[in-house]
């Protein structure tokens, strides 16, 4: 994959996802990682609308990481799946995982990543939104098991990862498949423009 950035600025990407490192350092971006040490919140009150959560996640990701860096840009961003306004983060254990894999199994979903950038020299901030439609055919039992027996569902938002199991689970994407996958790239290199040219 060729690089689509020609930013220069250093990146503080605030996440411990390996799935956004990956696709950062396929775009040719160069960044540290600096994961943010606050606990993930499944809610937040107030917020009910899906955008607004996944937006107001990373905005509170890149503040726990930003007094860490001096004149750095931080990268933060939280992806979330919903239907409607039913919320779907990452599964606690192996039984939420099947709560949420049988509730969009045979439906279409939304995967919502929210993104936030903050300028730490200027404390300026920008935060955007990417939604993706997935549609998911039914599985059968014994590959629903063989699934959440492999623990491959572990820290993915919706329980699946669409870089590991997208040509078995997905039927249809509309809609970033880089946003599936942790990290709206064509957004993101539109947002880094903004924030430092605007």
């Amino acid at each position: 994959m060729t690089s689509q950035q020609t930013y220069t600025r250093q990146l503080i990407l605030a996440s411990a996802s390996p799935r956004r490192a990956t696709l950062l350092s396929e775009y040719g971006y160069d960044f540290i990682i600096d994961p943010p040490a606050i606990d993930e919140p499944t809610s937040i009150p107030g917020i009910d609308n899906p955008d607004m959560l996944a937006r107001e996640i990373s905005r509170l990701k890149a503040h726990d990481v930003a007094p860490r860096h001096k004149s750095t840009m931080i990268l933060a961003a939280d992806t979330i799946a919903c239907q409607g306004t039913n919320i779907f983060g990452k599964p606690s254990d192996r039984n939420d995982a099947q709560r949420i894999l049988s509730s969009i199994m045979g439906t279409t979903h939304h995967v919502i990543t929210g993104i936030t950038l903050l300028d730490t020299s200027t404390m300026k901030e920008m935060m955007e939104h990417e939604v993706t439609s997935i549609t998911m055919r039914s599985l059968r039992d014994e590959e629903l098991e063989a699934y959440l027996d492999s623990g491959d569902w572990k820290g993915k938002a919706g329980a699946y990862g669409i870089q590991d199991y997208g040509d078995a689970f997905v039927t249809n994407i509309q809609g970033s498949f880089s946003n599936v996958v942790g990290l709206p790239m064509e957004k993101l290199a539109i947002m880094l423009s903004q924030i430092t040219n605007g």
